[in-house]
């Protein structure tokens, strides 16, 4: 009876002890990775998370072998190269079962049909803003407009550089950060030859639930690089880490 109390407290101590594990993708021909630390890469994200209690792990091959069985939390910062259906599918699974998710665009396409299964969509052109404009560039721009979101506690605002706009397509999210009400999408050409714009205020990061998860996605994936993590990204990035344990 003491022997096998002992080797139940031993268990316990021992499940009390795990950290939560946080998978960086590396394996959809991302660009910027975890173990550098040049100025456009992520390390400063991936020890953000350490700090925050995580066990930081990478992968650099296809989602959908029983990876994720071993992860609690999933980021997908800037892919290139689109994810399979049966990786969309053991990703959903992942999410109904309690996993979440973080997710940055640096191209809409390759996570097209992810987004798409969690309610999510992209513009197909990046936002040029008109208002907190950063250096001139309309591209680069700072996001005042914030809902009551844990993600946002204590935050005025954070800075984007190339930035897709996102909406929910459905209740499972929600926008929770945009843009200025002047802010444009370029649309293409009109049956004039003339090129069509849509002027309004645009979404800039959603987050929302599939089954027992939740993920968040923001429409640029330099808010987190390490040239980037200023005082309020780095606040971001510290409540994402919160927001995702």
């Amino acid at each position: 009876m003491i022997m096998a109390l002992t080797v139940l407290l031993a268990a316990s101590v021992s499940r009390a002890g795990d950290r939560p594990s946080a998978l960086f993708d590396e394996g959809h021909g991302q660009r910027f990775t975890i173990g550098e630390k040049g100025p456009l890469h992520l390390a400063g994200l991936a020890e953000r998370f350490r700090a925050g209690g995580f066990e930081v792990k990478k992968s650099d091959g296809p989602l959908d072998g029983g990876i994720l069985e071993t992860a609690d939390v999933l980021i997908l910062s800037g892919p290139f190269t689109p994810y399979a259906a049966g990786e969309v599918a053991a990703i959903a699974r992942f999410l109904e079962r309690g996993g979440r998710l973080a997710a940055m665009l640096h191209v809409g396409p390759p996570l097209a049909d992810l987004l798409h299964r969690i309610g999510v969509d992209f513009s197909n052109g990046v936002i040029r803003e008109q208002d907190n404009v950063i250096d001139g560039n309309p591209l680069n721009f700072r996001v005042a407009s914030l809902a009551g979101d844990p993600l946002m506690a204590g935050l005025d605002g954070f800075s984007v550089y190339g930035c897709w706009a996102l909406t929910n397509t459905d209740s499972r999210a929600a926008i929770i950060a945009s843009t200025g009400p002047r802010a444009s999408v370029d649309l293409g050409t009109g049956p004039d030859g003339k090129p069509l714009q849509a002027v309004q205020s645009f979404g800039v990061a959603v987050a929302g639930k599939l089954g027992q998860g939740r993920f968040v996605v923001f429409g640029d994936d330099a808010i987190f690089q390490n040239r980037f993590l200023d005082v309020d990204n780095r606040h971001l990035a510290d409540n994402l880490v919160q927001w995702l344990n």
